[in-house]
């Protein structure tokens, strides 16, 4: 599995380090509407932006896979009350029927 990752992550950075030798300018990033202003390469302004989006997405992801763990935890319980119902079924001893004798 070691290698298999090694192989598909090694061509995304390759394209990575192309991207960042490729873009050496220098942009000033501000946050409207204060005067706060940040100065740096455009390679790792697009890469810091890309990485906030992912991080949002997958934090959006997880709010919402929450749902979906919470009902297979309760699916998990109601199986594990169903079985031991099934098992405590089993181990009672059949009930005898007494039918009348036939006149």
């Amino acid at each position: 599995m070691f290698w298999f990752r090694l192989i598909v992550a090694l061509p995304f950075l390759a394209v990575l380090v192309s991207f960042v030798l490729s873009n050496p300018n220098t942009v000033v990033i501000r946050l409207w509407p204060t005067d706060l202003a940040q100065s740096m390469p455009l390679s790792i302004a697009i890469l810091s932006g890309m990485a906030v989006a992912f991080l949002l997405g997958a934090v959006l992801i997880w709010f919402n896979a929450i749902a979906a763990r919470y009902a297979a935890r309760q699916a998990n319980l109601r199986v594990a009350a169903l079985e031991a119902q099934v098992k405590a079924q089993e181990a009672r001893p059949p009930a005898t029927v007494i039918l009348p004798a036939p006149s």
